[in-house]
């Protein structure tokens, strides 16, 4: 398995964990004085939140593309990768499908100079070739996410002895699959359920 770092969010996440913590243990003490839906709200709100900056992530698992989105997880073979990009989101396509992460992703004003591999073809005269993925010093993270992921396209294909446009590709983009984040999703009902439920008895 090999992971990427998260595209931001930790802050967020650990300042809403703590007012998450502070708000139920305040309930906690003295819940005569604080309604039911006010913790079951904060509850809701701290799932909303590791589920926005916490979740969202790429990684490499075996030889799958993952991508976990806010409530989705979606599962790309990696050789079946037509095109893959990191602007503001990672955006992969395979079989004619769309997928985009937020788990790496640049700045706008990052997005608009382009990625390395972009520059890179350029340098090599516009060539869809294999470029390493060396992570040179000062080199920008999500540039490094590009080139690594495009490598491991290029060796899964290798291994598999098929070109980029055969009818092999075709095929193992159809194993592509999307499943919802059910633990999240669960999550997200309970909570919301507490909190109206709270409301309405308040």
């Amino acid at each position: 398995m090999e992971k990427f770092a998260p595209n931001g969010g930790t802050v967020i996440a650990v300042i809403g964990a703590l007012v998450v913590v502070g708000l139920v243990v305040g309930w906690a003490i003295d819940p005569d004085e604080v309604p039911i839906w006010v913790p079951a709200a904060t509850l809701f709100g701290g799932v909303l939140v590791y589920a926005s900056t916490v979740r969202p992530r790429v990684l490499v698992v075996g030889y799958e593309l993952v991508l976990r989105n806010m409530l989705t997880t979606s599962y790309i073979p990696l050789a079946a990768i037509e095109e893959l990009a990191v602007r503001q989101v990672l955006a992969v396509r395979a079989g004619g499908k769309r997928y985009v992460c937020a788990g790496v992703g640049r700045s706008l004003r990052q997005a608009m100079k382009g990625s390395a591999i972009q520059r890179a073809r350029e340098e090599m005269g516009g060539l869809r070739g294999e470029v390493a993925a060396v992570r040179e010093p000062g080199m920008n993270y999500a540039d490094y996410v590009e080139l690594r992921i495009q490598e491991l396209v290029n060796e899964d294909r290798a291994r598999r002895g098929i070109g980029k446009f055969s009818p092999e590709v075709e095929e193992l983009a159809m194993q592509a699959r999307q499943e919802p984040a059910w633990l999240e999703i669960g999550a997200l009902v309970v909570t919301g359920g507490l909190t109206l439920a709270g409301f309405i008895a308040s």
